[in-house]
């Protein structure tokens, strides 16, 4: 079972059934499933439980539940009871496409840092599809967003303290068609590109299909080293420089608003742009004040977001934030890539932005308990290993005793667990002492990612496959 929830807490979220009441309890229930919030393998409450519960008739419960089964939404097991599912199996919803392991139930990838879908997504969809046919009327073109969702990404902004007009969003086919639109703005053949070191690589990869030229400053384990940034920035005048202040990816460090205030003082003294990805800033699991965005501080910035990290990675709806002047440059940019992205998605995120889920709090509390769960078995199990435990964000960026991330990888790969090593977010080379574990996974499946590492890590000494396995793209 990968969760329990009391019979009482399942009436409350059916609340009232509809008629006819067997099928509106099926509807209710395959709903709850779809939208997370009635988690996958758990065991529903019998027959009599649940009708007592919610003052129906066992029968009716009988027969919703003989629904639900047909539907794919449950299933019997003799002397167990009835368990949550979704049609298909949770497989289906897999795609080996990011990273090269042969598909297989047994196989647990933590390549990705990124969560399954946020409770309530689900309904967002169902909402959406109910608002579309106001669309239908029309060519469905929208290359710079639905209005309705540019102003709900603006008012985002403003409400956390960067005053921003629906003009100044640019919407796009995912965070990283935000990057590329910038990247074929902004950047040309030979130009400079500084980037953090660790660094999101697909970032990179965008920056150098372009032209650029990346020179790098470091991110220790603890923070930002400013000075050597202020260094790079003195020496390298670069045309651009692509930072992520907020969790950032891989560390999950989160910039203060001081050194925000210093950086910003370090960009403008050598002209540079900042272009800053702000794809996990909605995911703070802990409590405490957070930082004004990037902008607030240093007013050309250009800002990245995106839907899939806090919501669900099959969302692919991103956006810009353009300081006014740059909005005709990034527009043509934008343009050339494609005519915009789906409606349909668009309308989902601008439920989503602008309901009761705009804070990703019901994503943000799962992953909360993933990555304590996380942490705990690393701390249990392989003490030697060292992390901070990120205030947000979607992964642990964990120093090895010994520089072998790559053979503890390869060797996590033959026992069905795919990682990625540290060398794969060092532009320059490097970080062979240091893995990323994403906690986006449920519990069961970080459980067993430790036992394997655990594993594999008795086994290696100090020599090991000196290259990395093959990564085709890192999420």
């Amino acid at each position: 079972m990968s969760g329990a929830i009391s019979t009482s807490r399942i009436a409350t979220l059916v609340g009232e059934v509809p008629s006819p009441t067997f099928e509106g309890l099926a509807r209710s229930l395959a709903r709850l499933i779809a939208d997370g919030r009635l988690p996958l393998g758990l065991r529903l409450p019998s027959e009599r439980e649940l009708a007592t519960a919610l003052g129906l008739s066992r029968t009716t419960v009988t027969r919703a539940y003989t629904v639900l089964r047909e539907a794919g939404y449950a299933i019997a097991r003799q002397g167990s009871g009835t368990f949550t599912q979704v049609p298909g199996g949770a497989a289906r919803g897999r795609d080996r496409g990011l990273s090269p392991v042969p598909d297989g139930t047994s196989v647990v990838d933590l390549t990705c840092a990124a969560a399954v879908a946020a409770p309530g997504l689900a309904s967002a969809y169902a909402t959406a599809v109910e608002q579309l046919p106001a669309y239908l009327t029309g060519h469905g073109y929208f290359p710079l967003g639905l209005p309705v969702l540019r102003e709900a990404i603006a008012a985002g902004y403003t409400a956390r303290g960067s005053h921003t007009a629906p003009e100044q969003i640019l919407v796009t086919s995912g965070a990283i068609g935000a990057m590329a639109a910038v990247a074929q703005a902004l950047v040309g053949p030979g130009d400079r590109a500084l980037v953090e070191s660790p660094v999101y690589p697909n970032a990179v990869d965008a920056l150098r299909r372009a032209g650029a030229r990346v020179v790098t400053a470091p991110v220790d384990p603890n923070g930002w080293d400013l000075a050597a940034m202020h260094a790079a920035l003195r020496q390298a005048h670069p045309r651009v420089a692509y930072l992520i202040p907020d969790y950032q990816n891989p560390t999950g460090l989160l910039m203060t608003d001081d050194e925000r205030v210093r950086l910003a003082h370090h960009l403008a003294a050598t002209r540079t742009l900042a272009v800053v990805d702000e794809s996990h800033a909605l995911l703070q699991l802990d409590d405490a004040p957070l930082p004004l965005p990037f902008a607030a501080h240093y007013p050309s910035t250009i800002s990245i977001g995106g839907s899939s990290k806090a919501f669900w990675g099959g969302l692919r709806v991103g956006w810009l934030r353009v300081p006014p002047a740059l909005v005709p440059k990034l527009t043509e940019a934008r343009l050339s890539l494609d005519l915009g992205a789906p409606v349909l998605e668009q309308l989902v995120l601008t439920h989503l932005l602008s309901g009761p889920s705009a804070d990703a709090a019901a994503q943000r509390d799962r992953l909360r308990v993933h990555r304590d769960v996380l942490a705990a078995e690393l701390r249990s199990a392989l003490p030697q290993w060292s992390f901070r435990l990120p205030s947000g964000g979607l992964s642990l960026w964990v120093e090895l005793p010994r520089p072998v991330a790559s053979a503890l990888a390869a060797g996590a790969e033959r026992e069905g667990l795919v990682i990625t090593p540290g060398s794969v977010f060092a532009p320059e080379g490097g970080l062979a002492s240091f893995v990323r574990l994403p906690y986006g996974r449920p519990p069961d499946e970080l459980r067993t990612a430790v036992r394997i590492l655990t594993g594999v890590w008795a086994t290696l000494d100090d020599t090991g496959p000196a290259t990395d396995p093959v990564r085709l793209l890192i999420a």
